[in-house]
């Protein structure tokens, strides 16, 4: 079967209709994304432990490659706050971080993390980060947040603190550097965070970062603060890297493995769920395969070019999308803004204060700390809202990684405890309405000392089947008079063999003692299941009937009027 170029490319989709009125709209939103991501790009490299030119890097051919294979139009990739730290967490226990070494497995890292992603995207397996709870997604990027400010508070107060990878150690650290506290830096990071907060909240669209990045820059250079001993990025390479191939070592890869796929679940899950908020205010749809083929490639495409991992950042989509972007064409406008500050501008950073980008961080971190989120989720599920809280400490107690992968394994274990224990209920009916509720919401509803009608809520498999086993057996000790049970089975979804064999056992067992099952509302699948497993030779004919009314009436118990 022949595949069209769209298909492999899906950027031609709107190539082939694009208009020269949409040309305006993407330069606007192309130049302001450009205007933000530059020292965003060059504060993230940062936070990762690598040199700001590498978030610049970063911020260039990632964009370009994911325009052409994403799904996404309005998608803004580059870096990120959560995967610089989880790269940070990660390369700093291989390497020194901002050395050589440091950077090779950074660049390696994103190679990893685009094949795993293309490989996924290629196999269809876009549905896996549906088992990555938003509650667990919550919970970690709370307590990151808090990691990376607390991270950035030594740049603020311009001291040294070892490396750590949790709250605590870090929050310990730098309690014991408080004596070598440059009051200089501290000035300039606390007004930093001031002007941020207040621009960020009377002008969310202007761009803040440039300008306290512009006025920091400035303010070092003409005041000679460096003298001071407030700490600057320093000498930013010029130009762009030459394509090179990342150096790929076996020892480092094995180490790597969780970390890339940790980010990958991370950034695509913060990727695609802005992706979709916007696609569908503007009425088009995204691909979550080729959403993961596009990220891969970018990052693929992108450790060529010694670039570190890349995702859909939310803010910065929201830029795009509140500027107007009509389509990708404007990640491509953004792209080459930054290719140009590469070129020509570089120079002018070497006066730029770590403390202005340490302050650009913490801003942007902040609006990811959400209490009413756990509030929202302890009111509606106390299982979400604990699992939140669990993530949410064990990141911050132990660190970025463990946290995220205690938090999914509580998800899942949360999930498998729920899905072997199905909901049962007993029915009973109410003439008046004809109907049939659960009596433990509806007491006043008829039951009968003969019949034991129970509907259940879940598809059924070898986890789940004891507990239902175990409720049957103790509803029917209850009845003495019991000689028929009727199970609902419209809740019913699937089963599998080891669910047919338990209620077949069933059905034998107390039928020694005259008790009849008999099976109301079965679904195709379901049917077409038992029926080859012999229930039509097995068992009487009338064995599953349309409705428990058909039931109730066939048996006698329910009057054709009634």
């Amino acid at each position: 079967m022949a595949i069209s170029i769209d298909t492999l490319v899906p950027a031609f989709r709107w190539l082939r209709t694009y208009q020269r009125s949409e040309l305006k709209d993407d330069l606007v939103a192309g130049v302001t994304v450009a205007i933000m991501l530059v020292p965003q790009g060059m504060a993230y490299a940062m936070l990762a432990g690598l040199p700001p030119v590498i978030g610049l890097y970063a911020s260039t051919v990632p964009l370009v490659v994911y325009a052409l294979f994403g799904s996404s139009r309005h998608l803004a990739v580059g870096p990120v706050a959560m995967v610089s730290l989880l790269v940070f967490v990660s390369c700093s226990r291989l390497a020194e971080p901002g050395s050589d070494h440091y950077i090779a497995i950074a660049v390696l890292l994103s190679l990893m993390v685009g094949a795993i992603q293309f490989l996924l995207g290629s196999l269809r397996l876009g549905f896996l980060e549906n088992f990555i709870s938003h509650a667990v997604i919550s919970g970690f990027t709370s307590a990151a947040a808090i990691v990376i400010s607390l991270s950035q508070l030594k740049h603020i107060l311009g001291i040294h603190v070892a490396s750590g990878h949790s709250a605590f150690s870090l929050l310990s650290e730098t309690v014991q550097r408080l004596g070598d506290t440059n009051p200089v830096s501290v000035g300039i990071g606390l007004s930093s965070i001031g002007l941020l907060l207040l621009l960020k909240r009377k002008y969310p669209l202007f761009p803040a970062p440039l300008l306290i990045v512009i006025g920091g820059t400035l303010l070092v250079y003409l005041w000679g603060l460096r003298d001071a001993g407030v700490q600057t990025v320093g000498k930013v390479p010029q130009g762009f890297p030459s394509l090179s191939l990342p150096e790929i070592r076996l020892s480092a890869v094995r180490h790597l493995v969780p970390t890339a796929l940790t980010i990958l679940f991370v950034g695509y899950i913060e990727s695609i769920a802005v992706a979709e908020l916007v696609a569908a205010r503007k009425k088009y749809t995204i691909d979550p395969d080729q959403e993961l083929k596009g990220l891969g490639l970018a990052n693929i495409v992108g450790s060529f070019f010694s670039c570190y991992p890349v995702t859909g950042g939310f803010s910065r989509t929201a830029v795009n999308y509140q500027a107007g972007a009509r389509t990708a064409l404007a990640s491509f406008v953004t792209a080459v803004i930054v290719l140009l500050t590469l070129l020509f501008l570089t120079p002018l950073f070497s006066f730029l204060p770590n403390a202005v980008l340490a302050a650009i961080i913490i801003v942007a971190v902040l609006g990811l700390i959400d209490v009413e989120d756990a509030r929202y989720l302890f009111r509606l599920k106390r299982a979400n809202g604990w699992a939140l809280v669990l993530t949410f400490l064990t990141t911050l107690a132990i660190g970025v990684e463990q946290g995220i992968l205690i938090g999914v394994a509580f998800s899942l274990l949360l999930f498998i405890w729920r899905s072997s224990r199905p909901h049962v209920a007993e029915l009973g009916f109410l003439g008046e309405e004809g109907v049939f509720h659960d009596i433990t919401r509806f007491p006043e509803e008829k039951t009968y000392p003969q019949v034991l009608i129970l509907r259940i809520d879940a598809s059924l498999y070898f986890a789940n089947m004891k507990f239902l086993e175990d409720t049957i057996r103790r509803s029917i000790e209850d009845r003495p008079d019991l000689r028929w049970v009727v199970l609902d089975f419209s809740g019913v979804n699937d089963m599998d063999a080891v669910a047919v064999r338990t209620l077949e056992e069933m059905m034998d067992t107390y039928g020694e003692r005259g008790i009849t099952f008999t099976y109301a509302a079965m679904k195709g699948p379901v049917r077409d299941l038992v029926a080859r497993a012999g229930w039509t030779e097995k068992y009487e004919k009338n064995l599953i009937h349309a409705s428990v009314q058909h039931v109730l009436r066939g048996i006698g118990v329910l009057k054709e009027n009634g």
